[in-house]
């Protein structure tokens, strides 16, 4: 099996989020052996936000790190684990509100995929960018 890095440049949905997490210095951090949640949101996420922003976002790569640590959660948690709580705690340090009543929702964002196995962790697929605050 993979790990999460590896799932997703094996994925076309994660070449913005690959890009960004290789800008972080992330890549080494997501290739240990965790294991991780992470809410991976694809391209087209990415390109909902605000024009500029991702530039803006490659050139301030602490704040960057900081959006991209939010949708990374310790520990390994599937679907049914995440649907059983009300938020979990990013490895940024904020809470994420979990809503499970007819969507399966992680804060702002609908899991689009959930409980892709990776090695170190598992992977659950967003539509949207997890905005902090």
């Amino acid at each position: 099996m993979a790990d999460i890095v590896d799932i997703a440049v094996g994925s076309n949905d994660f070449s913005t989020l690959v890009a960004a997490v290789q800008a972080a210095d992330l890549v080494d951090t997501l290739k240990s052996p965790g294991p991780f949640t992470v809410f991976a949101p694809v391209n087209d996420a990415f390109a909902q936000l605000p024009d500029g922003t991702i530039h803006t976002l490659l050139q301030n790569i602490p704040q960057l790190s900081r959006i991209l640590t939010f949708h990374v959660v310790p520990g390994k948690l599937t679907q049914a684990d995440l649907q059983a709580l009300e938020s979990v705690v990013s490895v940024e340090g904020s809470p994420i509100p979990i809503r499970a009543s007819e969507k399966f929702e992680v804060k702002n964002a609908t899991v689009i995929a959930a409980d892709i196995e990776a090695d170190n962790g598992i992977i659950h697929v967003l539509d949207r960018v997890l905005l902090m605050g």
